[in-house]
C-alpha cells in the first residue's frame, strides 16, 4: 500500500484545497467534541446526529432523541447538554440518539460529508484509530475543526500524534503533517502542561470546566472508532475494521 498520501488540513476553511472523496478524513475537535463523541458511543449511544446549527438540533425537539447544543464553550440554553465527556456517561446515555450540534466539531463534519469515509479521532481512541488506518488503502486526511475556521493548537497537535503513529507506513507526507508532527513530539511527554498556553483552554477554564480538558487528554481510554453513516455517527463495525 504504497504512495498513500498522509495530509493534514489546520482548519475546515481550507478543506476546499484537498480532494476529500478520495481519502478517508478523519476529524479532529479535541476540546472537546470528538473526545465527547468517542466517550458516548464507546458508552453505548446507539447514534449520534451532528447537525450545523442550534436551529436544526432545536428541529427534532418532539422526539425521543437527547438535545445536546454548545456554543462559544457553554450549553446552550434549553438543551440537554453540551459537549462535554461527561455528559456521555454510560447510565445517562445508552441505547440513546444524540443531536448533537457544536461551535467546530459538527461544522468540520459537515463540511467533509463527500469524503470517502469519514471517522472521528480523538485521544481517547488514539491507537485503535491509527492501527485501523495502517489498514486502509486509501488516503487519509485529517481535519483540524479548529476555533471558528482558525487554526488551533490542540488539534493540530493530536493529528501529530497520528501522523507519528502511522508515517513508517510508506505514506507521501505534506509539510501540515510534517509540522504537527514535529508539534506532537514536543509536547507528547505532558500533554496536559503543553496545551495549558492554547487559546481554547483559557476559554474552558473561564467556563470552570478544567476537568473536560484533562479528560480529553486521556489516550487510549477507548477502542471505538465512530464513523459516519449516512446523517449519524455509530460504532464501526467488525467487519470494517478488520477490512484490508
Amino acid at each position: 500500500m504504497s504512495d498513500r498520501k498522509l495530509e493534514v488540513c489546520l482548519t475546515p476553511a481550507l478543506l476546499h484545497l484537498y480532494n476529500i472523496r478520495e481519502s478517508i478524513v478523519v476529524v479532529i475537535d479535541i476540546f472537546r467534541a470528538t473526545s465527547s463523541i468517542c466517550y458516548g458511543i464507546e458508552n453505548g449511544v446507539e447514534a449520534i446526529i451532528p447537525v450545523a446549527s442550534v436551529e436544526s438540533c432545536e428541529s427534532y425537539r418532539h422526539t425521543d432523541y437527547l438535545l445536546a447544543a454548545e456554543r462559544n464553550g457553554e450549553v446552550v440554553d434549553g438543551f440537554d447538554f453540551g459537549n462535554s465527556p461527561f455528559a456521555y456517561a454510560s447510565d445517562k446515555v445508552q441505547g440513546k440518539i444524540v443531536v448533537l450540534t457544536t461551535t467546530n466539531g459538527t461544522h468540520a463534519i459537515n463540511e467533509s460529508r463527500e469524503a470517502r469515509k469519514v471517522v472521528i479521532g480523538s485521544f481517547l481512541n488514539l491507537s485503535a484509530l491509527s492501527h485501523w488506518l495502517k489498514s486502509q488503502p486509501h488516503d487519509v486526511l485529517l481535519v483540524c475543526a479548529g476555533w471558528k475556521n482558525n487554526f488551533n493548537l490542540e488539534d493540530t497537535l493530536f493529528a501529530g500524534a497520528v501522523v507519528h503513529q502511522l508515517k513508517d507506513e510508506c505514506y507521501k507526507l505534506d509539510d501540515s503533517a510534517i509540522g504537527a508532527e514535529d508539534l506532537y513530539v514536543a509536547g507528547k511527554h505532558d500533554l496536559n502542561e503543553y496545551l495549558k498556553k492554547t487559546s481554547h483552554s483559557e476559554r474552558l477554564k473561564k467556563l470552570g470546566i478544567e476537568e473536560d480538558i484533562r479528560f480529553c487528554l486521556n489516550v487510549d481510554l477507548t477502542t471505538t472508532i465512530p464513523v459516519l453513516d449516512g446523517d449519524r455517527l455509530v460504532r464501526m463495525e467488525v467487519t470494517e475494521l478488520i477490512e484490508k
